[in-house]
C-alpha cells in the first residue's frame, strides 16, 4: 500500500492496488446487463465519481475519417473546403484542436498534403491507421505527429473477433505500440467497444502497461475511450462496464492517464451521444471526438455543433470560436456535396428555429426571446422564422410578412393588420376546401401583391 499526493485533489491518496490482467478462459460479455435477445440493462452500485472538469478542454474531428466511413467519399476539394471552414470555426484558441484523416489512397494523401500547405495552426492533422509497422512510417513520412491505433478491448472482439486470449491481445497491441514509438510517432490508442469490456480485468492493466511503455520511450500516448456501440451512461452511481463518469475517473485514478492525454468518442446508438461526451469532459476527460453533424455509422457520432455549444455553456464562453460557420457549413453540405440534413436538426435543420404554431407565432411577434433559444441571427446568421399551415393564425402571417419583407419599426404589421387579414382569410379558405399542405412563401407574396394593387392607399405604404 503506497500513498500519493494526487495532482487533481492535492491530497494524498491511498494506492492500496496494482490491477494486474486476469487472463480467463472465456469471455465475460456481461449477460446480466447485454442479453443480445432483451434491450441492455442499466445497473447501479452507487458508487460516485467525483466531478473533475479540467481547466482546458477541447473539441477533436473525425469528419475525413470515422464520419467518412457511413457515406460517398468526399472529394479533396471539399476536404480543404471543409478544413478551413472548420478552422475559421476553431478560431484563435484552437478550440477545435485537431482532425482525424485516413493515408491510404493517393486521395487521402493529396488531401492531406492540400490541407497541411495552408498553414494553418488548428485543427492539427492526425490520422488513423492499421496497427502495421509500415503504417507507421508512412505517417511519420508524411509528417504527421499523431495516429489514431485500434486496440479493441472487449471480450466481444478479443475473443470472438481476433480469436485470442486477453494476454495475447494485449501483448500484440503493446507491439504496435511499441512500434508508433521507435518510429517517433505519438499513438492514440482507440479502446473500441470499451462500455462492454472488463475495466479492471483488462481495460486498466492495458492502459497502465501503455503508460510504462510512453514513460521509457520519452513520447506521450493518448487515450481514447470509445463508446461504439453508444452503450455510455452518464448518470453517476451505474456499475461499469457502461458508467461514462467510472470510465473516466477510473482511467486517471488507476491508469494514471492525465486528463490532457484523455479522449471520449461517443456513438448515439441510444440517444446520449451528447450528454456522454459533455459527461466526459465534466469527470475529467479534456477532448471529446466528433463529427459535422454527426454523420457516423449506424446512428452517427456526437455532432461538432452540438459540442460547440455545449462548451460555450459550460465555460460561459465561446472562446474565440466562430459560430456563424456552423450555418456555412450546413448550407456547404447542402448545395455543393448534395447531402441533405434532416429538417429538426438542432442549429443546423431547415425547422430548427422555425415555428408552425399560431400560439408559439404570437410569442415571437411580441418579442422572440419567448421561442427562440438564443439569437440565432447573432451566432448563426439565421434569425427566427414561421412557416405558414392551417395552424399558423394571424400572428403567423404577421411575422412571416415582416420576416420577408424587412418590415420594421413604425412600418411592421401586427395579427390585426388589413393585409395580414386579407392573407389569413385566403389561407383559411385554401385548407376548407381541403388542401394539406403547407402554404409556400410565392403563394403568401402573391395574396400580399393582390392586396396592395387592390387598394392603392396601403400601396403607398409599402
Amino acid at each position: 500500500m503506497t500513498n500519493h499526493i494526487k495532482s487533481k485533489s492535492n491530497l494524498l491518496e491511498t494506492e492500496a492496488y496494482t490491477y494486474e490482467i486476469q487472463d480467463v478462459e472465456n469471455p465475460n460479455l456481461f449477460r446480466e446487463v447485454f442479453e443480445y435477445t432483451e434491450v441492455p440493462k442499466v445497473h447501479f452500485n452507487f458508487r460516485n465519481s467525483p466531478y473533475g472538469m479540467p481547466e482546458n478542454i477541447w473539441i477533436t474531428d473525425t469528419t475525413f475519417r470515422d464520419g467518412q466511413q457511413s457515406r460517398e467519399p468526399y472529394t479533396v476539394r471539399q476536404i480543404v473546403d471543409i478544413y478551413k471552414m472548420m478552422s475559421k470555426l476553431s478560431g484563435p484558441n484552437g478550440i477545435i484542436r485537431q482532425t482525424e484523416f485516413f493515408v491510404y489512397s493517393d486521395k487521402d494523401r493529396e488531401a492531406i498534403k492540400r490541407c497541411q500547405d495552408l498553414g494553418l495552426e488548428f485543427p492539427e492533422i492526425t490520422t488513423w491507421i492499421r496497427a502495421k509497422k509500415e503504417d507507421f512510417k508512412l505517417v511519420h513520412d508524411i509528417g504527421v505527429k499523431e495516429t489514431g491505433i485500434l486496440v479493441s478491448c472487449s471480450d466481444y472482439h478479443i475473443f470472438n473477433k481476433l480469436g485470442m486470449t486477453r494476454k495475447q491481445a494485449m501483448d500484440h497491441y503493446l507491439s504496435v505500440i511499441s512500434d508508433a514509438f521507435e518510429a517517433g510517432v505519438m499513438p492514440r490508442c482507440h479502446l473500441e467497444d470499451i462500455t462492454r469490456a472488463d475495466f479492471y480485468g483488462f481495460v486498466v492493466p492495458f492502459v497502465k502497461a501503455i503508460q510504462d511503455l510512453s514513460q521509457q520511450a520519452g513520447i506521450p500516448a493518448k487515450i481514447r475511450a470509445c463508446d461504439t456501440l453508444g452503450y455510455g451512461i452518464p448518470y453517476n452511481g451505474v456499475a461499469l462496464p457502461r458508467s461514462v463518469p467510472g470510465i473516466i475517473y477510473g482511467l486517471q485514478q488507476y491508469a494514471d492517464v492525465p486528463s490532457e492525454m484523455l479522449e471520449w468518442h461517443g456513438h448515439n446508438d441510444f440517444y446520449k451521444a451528447v450528454t456522454n461526451a459533455a459527461t466526459a469532459w465534466l469527470y475529467g476527460c479534456s477532448a471529446v471526438s466528433t463529427t459535422l453533424f454527426g454523420i457516423g455509422e449506424r446512428t452517427g457520432n456526437v455532432p461538432l455543433e452540438a459540442m460547440v455549444f455545449e462548451y460555450a455553456q459550460l465555460k460561459g464562453t465561446l472562446d474565440g470560436m466562430d459560430t456563424t460557420v456552423i450555418t456555412d457549413l450546413a448550407r456547404y453540405y447542402e448545395r455543393v456535396i448534395g447531402y441533405k440534413l434532416p429538417e429538426q436538426t438542432p442549429f443546423v435543420g431547415e425547422n430548427f428555429n422555425v415555428t408552425k404554431a399560431g400560439i408559439h407565432a404570437d410569442g415571437l411577434l411580441k418579442n422572440e426571446e419567448i421561442y427562440n433559444i438564443f439569437d440565432t441571427k447573432k451566432f448563426l446568421k439565421r434569425p427566427p422564422t414561421v412557416t405558414i399551415n392551417q395552424s399558423s393564425g394571424f400572428a403567423g402571417v404577421a411575422k412571416w410578412i415582416n420576416d420577408n419583407y424587412g418590415l420594421e419599426g413604425d412600418r411592421v404589421v401586427d395579427k390585426k393588420s388589413e393585409v395580414v387579414i386579407f392573407v389569413k382569410r385566403w389561407i383559411d379558405e385554401e385548407y376548407a376546401k381541403g388542401r394539406v399542405s403547407a402554404i409556400g412563401g410565392s403563394e403568401i407574396r402573391q395574396k400580399v401583391d393582390e392586396f396592395i394593387t387592390s387598394d392603392e392607399y396601403l400601396k403607398g405604404t409599402w
